[in-house]
């Protein structure tokens, strides 16, 4: 590992991230929209890694900060919501990291759902989550040409979208959020 100290300073912001994240779940307040304390994370840890990425000028991968580091990394990126750009930018920057083998397509699959999902596409490997409008939970947008998904999640190295779903419901139901929407 090249830079330990950033390796440090990203698993600190991720874990300030989803401390701050997991007391409003407990609250009930992370699921009333976009909470002023948990954007204001985001945006600071955001600013943070697009500092880091103009001194590295690439991807913090597993060879630079180790997989730890790295995986706090892609965690800033994905929650850092309102910088569209910066999400841009990290799916570039992760890519190549994929392509050298220095991080895991997994998460650049998610990366690149995410993007979707801003710009009010459907996902194409269905790593996000939400309520349909029947209000079920599950991959929300909807996944394009979902009869291909499995193949392109096998690519990845993501399992079934069958298995990921049953994951992220157990998940949702631990933090009480499946009872939240009821159907009308």
């Amino acid at each position: 590992m090249e830079h330990p100290e950033l390796a440090s300073e990203l698993a600190r912001l991720a874990r300030e991230d989803l401390t701050v994240r997991d007391r409003l779940a407990k609250s009930g307040q992370l699921f009333r929209g976009y909470h002023p304390e948990m954007r204001a994370v985001h945006r600071r840890n955001g600013d943070r890694l697009a500092e880091i990425l103009d001194q590295l000028g690439r991807w913090p991968s597993h060879q630079l900060i180790g997989r730890d580091g790295s995986s706090a990394a892609i965690l800033i990126a994905q929650h850092d919501i309102a910088n569209p750009a910066l999400i841009r930018r990290c799916r570039e920057l992760y890519g190549s990291a994929v392509e050298q083998g220095e991080a895991e397509p997994a998460k650049l699959a998610q990366l690149e759902d995410r993007i979707r999902y801003f710009e009010g596409r459907h996902q194409w490997y269905g790593t996000h989550w939400g309520w349909d409008e029947d209000g079920e939970f599950g991959p929300w947008p909807p996944v394009e040409d979902p009869d291909l998904v499995d193949d392109r999640r096998s690519k990845m190295g993501l399992p079934p979208l069958a298995e990921a779903i049953v994951s992220a419901r157990q998940r949702a139901e631990q933090e009480g959020r499946l009872a939240r929407r009821p159907v009308d």
